[in-house]
């Protein structure tokens, strides 16, 4: 295995980076989240499409056999998908990329080899990977993947005898651009306690609420089920919830690759600046505190890129649809405990060495904290990573 990167993995970093550069520059993200509150659109489709079907990154983790890229023998893998959200991160982009390309489709991924709903899951995995839908795991962005919520608590959504599905999901990512919502259930039954995943088409009697969000690039939704007709996608006996716990601990360790993105990019523009701004008819980053602070970062960010690639690299390395081992488990704990604090403690130094430019809101180094704020308590705050690390390790937490 090695963490250096491809050259794949340079030209797909090439092809999102142009495409970035020209449809989704700092600019017009910020005039994006000026105007995205009031136009209901936080989203930017146009983007998402070039992405998805002319890039074809909805389809880097499905399998070629679905329309997909995913190949054991040279194809995509979570390495790509990994580089595809380093790009991301760096341009704090308004696109469904986490919610659909990586957590939607690893819990179909998942679920695909049951035999309630396999058929359901290849169907809906075939025109995620075409472009044609964008879907969603509607669970809590804040749900961790060591105790994932099960579907079976008051708050979560039911699965009738009629085949609708009611209830209200709160703290949804990407549900206001899907047309897929992949619901966790419980089903209405007597006897043993039984669970599910279901597919909702948005059309059906689903209404998304928007609330506050952190992030302004994004945002958050609570999402109600009034009697929606619902597909079965898989089912299990008891309260575990493989397909969630799968997604979240895939995403988790993916979200470290973005969490890297926007690290790199404060860095990068920090130095920038540094070097123009002048005082004492000096540039600013002349002076030794100045630069002893981005030496320090620098030494963060390249240790948050070692962690990040290996657990990309564990991931690729990893049956997609069966459960992780202990190494890539350990791999993805590592990372997230690392690069969530790296990529909120770079975009605090961002706003700190840029001065009063750094909070006003014509400057964009204010979406890059929030990013990486909301970012660290999504998916696990890095305090749950760490206490999973404790067992593996051997060195448990203190009493």
């Amino acid at each position: 295995m090695t963490l250096l990167y491809t050259e794949v993995e340079e030209e797909l970093r090439a092809a999102v980076r142009e495409l970035l550069a020209d449809k989704c520059s700092p600019s017009a993200v910020l005039d994006r989240a000026d105007s995205a509150a009031a136009a209901g659109t936080p989203y930017d489709a146009e983007l998402w499409k070039a992405l998805a079907r002319d890039i074809g990154v909805a389809g880097l983790l499905i399998p070629e056999e679905l329309g997909g890229s995913a190949s054991r023998e040279g194809g995509a893998s979570a390495r790509e998908a990994a580089v595809v959200l380093e790009e991301l991160g760096r341009a704090v982009a308004p696109v469904p990329f986490l919610s659909s390309a990586v957590l939607a489709t690893q819990a179909l991924l998942t679920a695909a080899g049951q035999e309630a709903g396999g058929n359901v899951a290849e169907e809906l995995l075939g025109r995620l990977a075409a472009g044609e839908a964008t879907a969603t795991l509607a669970v809590s962005f804040a749900a961790s993947p060591y105790a994932p919520a099960a579907p079976c608590h008051e708050d979560g959504a039911t699965l009738g005898e009629d085949g609708t599905v009611t209830g209200t999901v709160t703290g949804v990512i990407g549900a206001e651009a899907a047309d897929v919502l992949l619901v966790p259930v419980r089903l209405a039954r007597k006897t043993e306690p039984c669970v599910g995943l279901c597919a909702v088409e948005a059309s059906a009697a689903v209404r998304v609420t928007p609330v506050p969000s952190l992030d302004l690039t994004r945002p958050i939704a609570t999402v109600s089920f009034a009697s929606a007709p619902a597909r079965v996608v898989a089912r299990a006996e008891g309260l575990e919830v493989p397909w969630v716990w799968e997604a979240l601990m895939r995403g988790a360790g993916l979200l470290a690759s973005e969490q890297l993105g926007v690290a790199e990019w404060c860095l990068t523009t920090t130095v920038a600046y540094v070097k123009e701004r002048r005082q004492f008819a000096r540039p600013v980053g002349s002076f030794q505190a100045v630069k002893h602070r981005l030496a320090d970062l620098w030494l963060e960010v390249v240790g948050a890129r070692a962690a990040a690639r290996n657990a990309a690299a564990l991931l690729a390395e990893a049956p997609a649809a069966g459960p992780l081992g202990d190494d890539a488990a350990v791999a993805v704990a590592v990372a997230q405990a690392h690069c969530a604090a790296v990529a909120v403690h770079a975009a605090e130094e961002c706003v700190q060495l840029h001065g009063g430019i750094g909070m006003t809101w014509e400057h964009p180094a204010h979406l890059y904290l929030k990013r990486a704020k909301a970012d660290q308590i999504a998916l696990g705050t890095p305090g749950e990573h760490r206490d999973a690390l404790a067992g593996p390790a051997d060195l448990p937490a203190p009493v």
